[in-house]
């Protein structure tokens, strides 16, 4: 969540004020909250980055309701962190749905969604920015069908849903018994300003920034650092023993020297 705030700097109160529109803000959805939205009489809610449930008498308060953003291809990736969970977990694709919020998380009926493509070198945070240009045309688009009358809402698929808990930093540990190949997106999805992934050395702990896959295959104990191919090569798998296996060739790292 705070990673994704450092991304997402822009400072919409700023703007805000700056064309002349009231500005109310908090953290939570108070008595104060409901009093002045309701006063306002808005034909929909439009929300973002808005990580605490709403109340239903705030948000099924308007004529259309209200629509949030959520940055994966609803049904799947619900939670929290969608789009280094759609990463890490090997999809090849990801994006932004604007769906109507309801009593559930992420379950709402789905008005408009619109897929990127996961490139093999991607980073998390990059695709982070590619999914916030989304954001003024998928915009554009959901208000435009509602002003209309044409908008069609498409309810969601239960028996597809995933769903991601929030992270924390003991999910940026590494864990070896991991294929190369994920490990590789593993690093790659938890990129600058998000927690980085991390391992122990000689009892240091230091971080992964970059890594590659092994040209040559290894075994043994998943873990292991074999001097190999420029570098130091991991032995990665939990079937490592079998000697069929890429290893991750670690080639940038940090330590708590930085």
């Amino acid at each position: 969540e705070e990673a994704y705030k450092a991304i997402w700097s822009a400072p919409v109160d700023e703007l805000a004020r700056e064309h002349g529109i009231p500005v109310h803000l908090a953290t939570r959805v108070d008595a104060e909250t409901i009093e002045l939205v309701k006063g306002a009489e808005p034909d929909v809610i439009v929300v973002n980055s808005w990580y605490n449930r709403m109340p239903v008498e705030l948000y099924d308060f308007p004529p259309h309701g209200t629509l949030n953003f959520h940055d994966s291809l609803l049904p799947k990736f619900t939670g929290f962190s969608p789009v280094l969970w759609s990463l890490i977990s090997g999809e090849s694709e990801f994006g932004l749905t604007v769906h109507r919020m309801d009593s559930g998380l992420d379950t709402g009926d789905i008005l408009v969604q619109h897929s990127l493509p996961i490139g093999p070198a991607d980073t998390g945070t990059e695709l982070v920015l590619r999914g916030m240009d989304l954001i003024p045309g998928v915009l554009a688009e959901a208000l435009g069908a509602l002003e209309s009358g044409e908008a069609l809402w498409r309810p969601q698929n239960k028996a597809e849903r995933t769903y991601c808990h929030k992270r924390s930093e003991r999910d940026s540990a590494i864990d070896w018994s991991w294929p190369a190949e994920d490990l590789e997106r593993f690093v790659r999805a938890l990129s600058d300003p998000y927690p980085r992934a991390f391992t122990f050395y000689d009892g240091a702990r230091i971080e992964v920034l970059e890594a590659r896959i092994s040209e040559a295959r290894y075994g043994g104990t998943p873990g292991r650092v074999i001097v190999q191919e420029e570098g130091g090569v991991v032995v990665c798998g939990a079937d490592a023993y079998r000697v069929g296996n890429r290893g991750l060739v670690i080639t940038r790292i940090r330590d708590a020297d930085g």
